[in-house]
């Protein structure tokens, strides 16, 4: 349901609507709510038919589910902006002799001391 409700919800608010506003007022309200329904109807369907007279024909072109905000996924975006298509290479798992080993720097200076450290880096 919209926004939340659920028929219990909207029963709870009914009865304390009714008792709030007593027999007295009641028929009045339930008449402006439904004078307020259908004038709400009627705004969407002239915006609806203002929207379709303004696009011409390719407002029935449009696929309105893939501007849905809710399909949006960065990751999937990326990704085919990247690949272009291109299949998807899996990466093998390492194995597991290959994690215990330790890992070995590329730095070759000299051998009695710690590489050097620039102050200046950050």
């Amino acid at each position: 349901m919209i926004f939340g409700l659920t028929i219990e919800k909207l029963l709870l608010i009914g009865l304390v609507a009714a008792l709030i506003l007593g027999p007295e007022r009641l028929p009045r309200y339930a008449e402006s709510l439904a004078g307020l329904t259908k004038r709400a109807r009627e705004w969407v369907t002239t915006a609806k038919t203002r929207v379709r007279d303004e696009m011409g024909e390719d407002f029935d072109d449009v696929d309105w589910r893939t501007l849905d905000p809710r399909q949006y996924d960065p990751r999937r975006i990326i990704r085919e902006a990247l690949l272009d298509d291109a299949p998807v290479a899996r990466v093998p798992a390492p194995a597991p002799a290959a994690l215990a080993a330790p890992a070995r720097s590329s730095y070759r200076g000299p051998a009695d001391g710690p590489p050097p450290y620039d102050t200046e880096a950050t």
